[in-house]
């Protein structure tokens, strides 16, 4: 083998790592129901599950703060349905790769979208929730922009987002692809991780991970009730530290 061939091979070998790496979607299965993961993480909140991600050392799950919630949710937890789309004047064949995406969209979801760091289109909007509220979706996280903000106030649907602005999307933005690894700031988002919203933001826990992270956070929120009890019964700083308790 020669040299050239050698390193042609190492190159390849390196590449496919990269992209299994990357590429890789867990099909991890959870020791208990879907829905009962969801719901237990519904119980918690997203700092005490970001302080317990940073145990597995995972620093980098909260999606950015330019993210808000349209309102101030009660956490809210649901399996990643990843969207990309980009700003494009192409219009046709939009409509039909979009009924595609939501007959594809699933009960329980919580939809993910990277728009390409759009500024001048929205990706959701009234019909977009009505939509995803008739399919059981839990909610959805548009990194870009929304519009009839009254209508989907009024559907009671959990949505996050970075503007609000009149323009729609055709003709100014085109979805690409969905249900495949997406990036909005530092977070890696796969189809199937477990997404939690409240009124903090948005947290990204890995599948593989989940019961795991799961399982700690309920420790954390017991240890807290603990804390608060002390503090409320007037226990020194000391007191308290002594015993295991943070502040």
């Amino acid at each position: 083998m020669s040299v050239d061939q050698y390193k042609k091979e190492v190159s390849m070998m390196n590449l496919e790592k990269l992209i299994e790496t990357r590429e890789e979607i867990s099909d991890v299965k959870f020791p208990i129901p879907d829905k009962e993961i969801l719901n237990r993480f519904e119980q918690l909140y997203t700092g005490a599950v970001n302080d317990v991600l940073r145990e597995f050392c995972l620093l980098e799950q909260a999606l950015p703060g330019r993210i808000l919630p349209l309102r101030e949710y009660k956490t809210v937890a649901g399996l990643a349905f990843t969207v990309k789309s980009a700003p494009n004047v192409k219009i046709s064949g939009e409509m039909e790769f979009r009924t595609l995406m939501l007959d594809e969209m699933h009960e329980d979801a919580f939809v993910m979208w990277d728009t390409s760091r759009d500024q001048k289109a929205t990706l959701w909007g009234g019909v977009m929730t009505a939509t995803a509220k008739g399919k059981k979706v839990k909610a959805a996280c548009i990194d870009g922009g929304v519009r009839d903000t009254h209508q989907i106030i009024e559907a009671d649907f959990p949505v996050f987002y970075e503007y609000r602005i009149s323009n729609g999307s055709l003709g100014r933005c085109l979805i690409t692809h969905y249900q495949i690894p997406i990036k909005i700031g530092d977070v890696t988002i796969k189809p199937g991780d477990i997404i939690l919203g409240d009124v903090d933001g948005v947290l990204v826990i890995p599948r593989e991970l989940a019961y795991d992270v799961l399982i700690r956070s309920e420790e954390i929120r017991e240890n807290e009730k603990k804390i608060f009890g002390w503090v409320q019964e007037g226990q020194t700083i000391q007191e308290i530290t002594k015993k295991g308790g943070y502040f």
